[in-house]
């Protein structure tokens, strides 16, 4: 099928960020840390791995909840426990880096992510080969590469996802819920390089291991049908991609309540599939429903945040509110410029949105430097060749065409 060609995109809500999920393991302190105290020296003198325990599922509680501030400082707290107590290269200090890197994923800080994640993996990578510690290997890989692929270093993302679902399938059997895991955090990774057809068989496969191992109606099953919405979406399927968004909804809402950050995320890739098909009024609402919940759970500044903006911006920008867009994807551009830098792939969306719009009002002087800069951007990342880079560059060639026109009238 030809894919529709627009002048300008719509960001898709990421778990990406509901891209990937994560199957956070049990402790596992149990199995590989001595416990001698009775249980009336327990009592009086309280453990302090116990303690680190607590304070790491309660962190984990609160970065679901979109606290995280608290979220971090408990991680740290934990971190600092369980160093002391157990020495810089145990299992259960690489899970709290993982959660770490998790909090700053969300934020949208990834370059510390990336130092919590590649300690995490560097330990894993040292400990021996029992099933618990597979599993937190390959989770410590799953989070490293969906770091690089954030940053758009997809070979070296794609390297890290395809060892750990070879060590997933080989070491915990091809039906495992951390095949599925993989198989999701690959298929993004494939969607962001338009291998669609790829992207589709890994979802489809992870959705049919995860109906066996947790139920039709598991929240984690929310994110496959959100992520198959999302690449409806990039092929510019927007009539096929709605149910899947709807039944994420769905799942999610039930699970997780109305105002939950990730029934957010869910609720802002349902409103792209109809503003996509044009059904502006309920995209409106949903867009307004999605902004809301980000900047109450996170602040104004907020990957989410700008992903949103520049969706309502595109959408008021098609409704003839063109100093509302401008305004939108303005706010959007210096979020993403702030949290991930002046050279991401996100950055160059937003600034073909807005040298777009600027052209829609005839003001080609403002367009043409940000045009340029996007192409420049998408083809240090993608290369020549990248449908968005080719989109990008007919849009400058559109634009330069205009202007010289424009000079000789």
């Amino acid at each position: 099928m030809r894919r529709r060609r627009a002048a300008f995109w719509g960001d898709h809500a990421p778990c990406t960020h509901r891209a990937p999920f994560y199957f956070y393991p049990v402790q596992i302190l149990a199995r590989f840390t001595p416990r001698t105290a009775t249980m009336t020296q327990a009592t009086q003198n309280p453990d302090p791995v116990d303690a680190a325990c607590r304070l790491h599922e309660e962190a984990m509680e609160l970065r679901s909840q979109g606290h995280l501030d608290q979220a971090e400082s408990l991680g740290h707290q934990a971190l600092a426990i369980l160093e002391q107590e157990l020495g810089l290269e145990h299992p259960d200090v690489a899970n709290v880096l993982n959660h770490l890197g998790g909090v700053q994923v969300e934020r949208g800080d990834y370059a510390k992510a990336e130092g919590f994640i590649q300690r995490s993996v560097a330990i894993m990578e040292k400990l021996p080969g029992e099933e618990v510690l597979v599993r937190l290997r390959v989770q410590s890989l799953n989070h490293l590469g969906t770091v690089y692929r954030i940053q758009g270093r997809y070979a070296e993302a794609g390297r890290r996802l395809r060892r750990a679902l070879k060590l997933a399938e080989q070491e915990l059997g091809p039906e495992d819920s951390e095949v599925a895991s993989t198989l999701n955090n690959l298929a993004v990774l494939y969607k962001y390089q338009n291998r669609f057809a790829e992207a589709e068989r890994h979802y489809r496969r992870a959705l049919g291991i995860l109906e066996k191992v947790l139920g039709a109606e598991h929240p984690d099953l929310a994110t496959l049908y959100h992520n198959l919405g999302g690449l409806e979406h990039e092929r510019g399927r927007y009539a096929r991609g709605e149910p899947y968004a709807r039944r994420s909804v769905e799942i999610r809402q039930q699970a997780r309540g109305p105002d939950h950050v990730e029934v957010a995320g869910d609720i802002a890739a349902l409103a792209g599939l109809l503003d996509g098909q044009g059904k502006d009024e309920e995209a409106e609402v949903l867009y307004g429903r999605a902004l809301a919940i980000f900047e109450r759970a996170y602040g104004p500044e907020h990957y989410e945040v700008a992903v949103t903006l520049n969706n309502l911006a595109a959408l008021r920008q098609r409704q003839g509110e063109f100093a509302a867009a401008e305004a939108l994807y303005k706010r959007a551009l210096a979020i993403k410029e702030k949290v991930l830098g002046r050279e991401n792939t996100d950055v160059a969306l937003t600034l073909n949105n807005l040298a777009m719009l600027y052209k829609s009002r005839g003001r080609l002087a403002k367009a043409e430097p940000l045009c340029r800069r996007a192409l420049a951007i998408f083809e240090k990342a993608f290369g020549r060749k990248h449908p968005k880079t080719v989109l990008c560059r007919e849009n400058l060639n559109g634009l330069r065409s205009e202007m010289r026109q424009k000079r000789r009238a």
